[in-house]
């Protein structure tokens, strides 16, 4: 008999690397020691962010909302993705399974355009020192948190709700570590045409768009940058903005392997440990990466460890 695809909601198997038991065994430790190092390197940072003085200015917020965001969006999908590793059953709901679509979506949308808001709180902060302050003030800052969080937000209630839409068989086997956009896409019976345009633009929105902002930005910064007389003031400036690169140079070409060429071999093969990157990987490089580049953020670690140690004595 032929596997038999209707509306019905029954559970979905994450298949993954179910092929490869020793492989799995690996990833299970890895993704382990990565989660947590997500889990306390981003908890620092919020922490730190929060409670030092010389960190309450738009740059630190803003990084205080990738911190938060990270922790959230590892949180999505890696417990299960742990417990899948260990079971020879790799299953989760239909209910899971739409709830960590919508989840995982609204989170990675919201980041590819909190990493652009980044960037414009670099080039004001590079090319308009002075007015800095003024421009970025506390309530612009919170404005453009709540456009990322908000149009993240509403890009999963569109396109997840749409991607749930679709007919799939009565034991759906998602070819994937999590229930992903291009994966149950792949996963249908019906014509997705409609569903490949809609994650055409939005990729185009939230990738292509916001990619081509943020090299707009570093573009002018550098041209400024170049204009300073000083080698030690052009290496500060530098400094300030290359942690912020390295950071949107591992997401954004991460995920666009994966969304940007949804129907390939290279999305079935590669794209799971592109998958594996964006997820486990770059958010616990992201903390390490603002901390060990960052002299601020390395000196209120060293004060706020000092005061809490002489607290206790």
């Amino acid at each position: 008999m032929g596997t038999v695809c209707n509306d019905t909601h029954g559970d979905f198997i994450l298949r993954g690397f179910s092929d490869k038991p020793y492989l799995e065994k690996i990833l299970f430790g890895v993704i382990l020691v990565f989660y947590c190092f997500t889990l306390a390197g981003n908890t620092i940072v919020i922490f730190v962010s929060s409670k030092d003085p010389k960190l309450q200015i738009p740059m630190y917020f803003f990084l205080s909302n990738l911190s938060l965001l990270d922790i959230c969006f590892t949180s999505s999908c890696v417990p299960q993705m742990l417990v899948n590793l260990r079971s020879p059953k790799k299953t989760i709901t239909y209910s899971g399974c739409a709830t960590q679509l919508y989840i995982f979506l609204w989170l990675g949308a919201t980041e590819c355009v909190l990493l652009v808001v980044m960037a414009v709180d670099r080039y004001v902060a590079v090319c308009h020192p002075l007015r800095y302050l003024t421009v970025m003030r506390p309530k612009v800052c919170l404005q453009l948190a709540v456009l990322a969080w908000g149009s993240g937000l509403m890009q999963s209630l569109i396109q997840s709700t749409a991607t749930l839409r679709l007919p799939f068989c009565s034991q759906p086997v998602v070819d994937d570590f999590v229930c992903e956009v291009p994966a149950l896409i792949q996963l249908s019976s019906a014509d997705t045409t409609y569903n490949e345009v809609q994650m055409s633009v939005a990729s185009v929105i939230l990738l292509v768009l916001p990619l081509a902002i943020i090299l707009s930005s570093y573009g002018a910064i550098v041209k400024s940058v170049l204009k300073i007389k000083s080698p030690a003031g052009q290496k500060k400036a530098f400094g300030t903005c290359t942690s912020h690169l390295l950071v949107v140079s591992l997401f954004y070409g991460s995920v666009t392997g994966v969304y940007l060429q949804p129907k390939t071999h290279y999305a079935n093969e590669s794209g799971k440990f592109l998958t594996l990157f964006y997820t486990v990987i770059t958010p616990t490089l992201n903390p390490l990466i603002y901390t060990l580049k960052n002299k601020e953020v390395k000196g209120a670690v060293i004060r706020l460890w000092w005061k809490t140690w002489v607290s206790q004595r």
